[in-house]
């Protein structure tokens, strides 16, 4: 059971929970009303999309077992503890319950769910190999995550989709990050990530703009004039100042180790982020 959990990543499942329940609760009705969270439509969208997801992370072990065994020696699971076909038949399994259910509850739920089960097979079978569009292809679909609880309610605003944009940027910086962490792995199986093809340098200059785009969004919201006082400060002091951080740290990485610590950070401030819709209104 550890090994599975390990295999689905259990925590950053628990943390798309998390999300979409914020998202409900907080984003998509005045004031936070818990009892949209209790819902079991809710319950079976938050169900759906989680499957996906563990789908996602074992078919992306299914094809990185190589890269993996040197990129992460010791958090090997797929051709160790888990035979490589019953990790495909799980990856099946969980992909086909999570796009029934999705068709289930609404057609465009069930459109989104085949699009991302989709979109998890080209990444972890190609797209990851190219530089940046890999990249975009997760980012995206950490943004959808919350987007597809608006669609569910049928009421898309403002604030959801900034924190759509919120958690694309956030996820297109680390997983940048994440590829220069990789790198002696990836390199050694023809893969074409941007540190690959640009160099450890020339990625932090693709990185630094996206970075500066971040910065600038976060500063547009803390400064609307809806927002509150407390909803600023938490932003500045929780989000901004680890983001600076994570910045001068990432000028001065040259080292696996380093870019594993800028990697937490930033799912640190993606966690911060997302806790922030308890002071959204």
């Amino acid at each position: 059971m550890k090994a599975f959990l390990n295999l689905v990543r259990f925590p950053n499942l628990v943390l798309i929970v998390l999300s979409q329940a914020l998202a409900q609760a907080c984003l998509l009705s005045p004031g936070i009303m818990w009892s949209k969270v209790l819902e079991p439509a809710f319950g079976l969208l938050t169900l759906s999309t989680v499957l996906i997801a563990a789908a996602g992370y074992i078919i992306n072990d299914y094809y990185d077992v190589k890269i993996d065994a040197i990129n992460k020696p010791g958090r090997l699971v797929v051709g160790t503890v888990i035979r490589r076909r019953p990790a495909m038949f799980a990856h099946l399994v969980l992909s086909l319950l999570g796009i029934a259910i999705g068709f289930w509850l609404y057609l465009p739920i069930g459109l989104i769910n085949t699009g991302a089960v989709l979109l998890l097979w080209g990444y972890s079978a190609r797209l990851k190999k190219l530089p940046l569009v890999g990249n975009v292809v997760i980012a995206l679909l950490s943004a959808s995550m919350l987007l597809v609880v608006a669609v569910h309610d049928d009421r898309l605003n403002r604030i959801t989709l900034g924190y759509a944009f919120f958690a694309f940027l956030i996820s297109l910086i680390r997983e940048i990050i994440k590829d220069m962490e990789d790198m002696k792995g990836d390199a050694s199986f023809d893969c074409h990530t941007l540190p690959i093809v640009l160099g450890i340098r020339n990625t932090k200059l693709v990185l630094y703009p996206i970075i500066a785009i971040f910065f600038a969004f976060v500063i547009i919201v803390t400064l609307h004039s809806r927002t509150t006082l407390i909803f600023d400060v938490y932003m500045l002091l929780l989000v901004m100042l680890p983001s600076i951080w994570l910045t001068i740290k990432l000028a001065r990485a040259d080292r696996k180790r380093d870019f594993t610590y800028l990697s937490n950070l930033n799912k640190l401030i993606m966690l911060t982020g997302i806790l922030s819709m308890l002071l959204v209104g």
